[in-house]
């Protein structure tokens, strides 16, 4: 008996090669898209990268920025504020001023945090007569005093009458008119000043606003070896070797005072910047220091 009849006859050939390359280009297609995938993750990544690689740049500039800061106000300039009348007219309050670090080479003090690294200075020169010097509170090393040097190792200091006597000669001083503070050192009246002149050459001005007050007659003082006698311009109201501070060891020596950068005046606050305009001393701005 004959096989019964196929029901469904073999595919033609063209659809059987149509199928096949539908198949191909479906598999193309695929791979298309894995590929595409592969890039699309590719490129996260490397925007990932990219990003993290501009903030450790970021990071690296901030860094360095903040090593080279470190270094200048370790090696050469360190900025400082006047918190007190006491170098009154000279320096007012509110006055920042830069300090020359190596005018007088380096101790632990000119480090941060002054480690116990090494004794004495390094570099070490001799201020003169007549600096105005920015040191350590020599019984709190802690604090930043500035004084003006008026008495070298081996000096004989005393003041007599208001007059101030560097081994027993007196230092010539002149009236220079009056001043008047525009802030909490404002007396409510002119207070008279006087120029005195060191035999440096060096002059400058000072107050005197009491006559016979406790710093205007002392004892003679002698300057032991390394140390240096400081006293304030205004003279009546300037904790100084006179009285607490007593005599400066060398090493206590952060700078010079060399530059006024910048001055408010009434009292203002630094950070109040809307403030500025109207109490900026903009006669003070950038103004040597003498």
């Amino acid at each position: 008996m004959p096989p019964p009849r196929e029901r469904f006859r073999a595919l033609p050939k063209w659809y059987r090669l149509r199928q096949s390359l539908e198949a191909k280009q479906s598999g193309e297609h695929i791979d298309a898209i894995a590929r595409q995938d592969d890039k699309e993750e590719l490129s996260v990544e490397e925007k990932t990268e990219t990003h993290q690689s501009a903030l450790w740049e970021n990071v690296k500039v901030i860094i360095q920025a903040l090593l080279l800061a470190l270094v200048i106000r370790t090696v050469f300039f360190q900025p400082f504020t006047i918190p007190s009348g006491s170098m009154m007219p000279t320096l007012l309050v509110g006055d920042y001023i830069f300090v020359n670090k190596f005018a007088y080479g380096y101790s632990k003090y000119s480090l941060p945090f002054s480690p116990d690294l090494f004794s004495g200075r390094i570099f070490a020169s001799e201020p003169k007569r007549g600096d105005i010097v920015v040191f350590r509170f020599p019984p709190n090393p802690d604090i930043d005093y500035i004084k003006r040097v008026v008495g070298l190792p081996g000096d004989r200091i005393q003041v007599r009458n208001g007059v101030l006597h560097v081994n027993d000669k007196p230092v010539d001083r002149v009236p220079d008119g009056t001043f008047r503070a525009d802030d909490k050192y404002d007396t409510g009246g002119d207070v008279p000043v006087y120029r005195e002149k060191m035999d440096t050459g060096v002059s400058y001005d000072t107050l005197d606003q009491f006559p016979d007050s406790s710093g205007d007659n002392t004892r003679e003082f002698l300057v032991p070896e390394g140390h240096y006698f400081m006293m304030g311009d205004n003279r009546d109201n300037s904790s100084d070797s006179r009285f607490d501070v007593g005599f400066v060891p060398a090493e206590n020596l952060v700078g010079r005072a060399s530059m006024i950068f910048f001055s408010l005046g009434n009292g203002t606050s630094f950070l109040k910047i809307w403030n500025w305009p109207a109490n900026l001393r903009y006669d003070r701005l950038f103004k040597v220091v003498e």
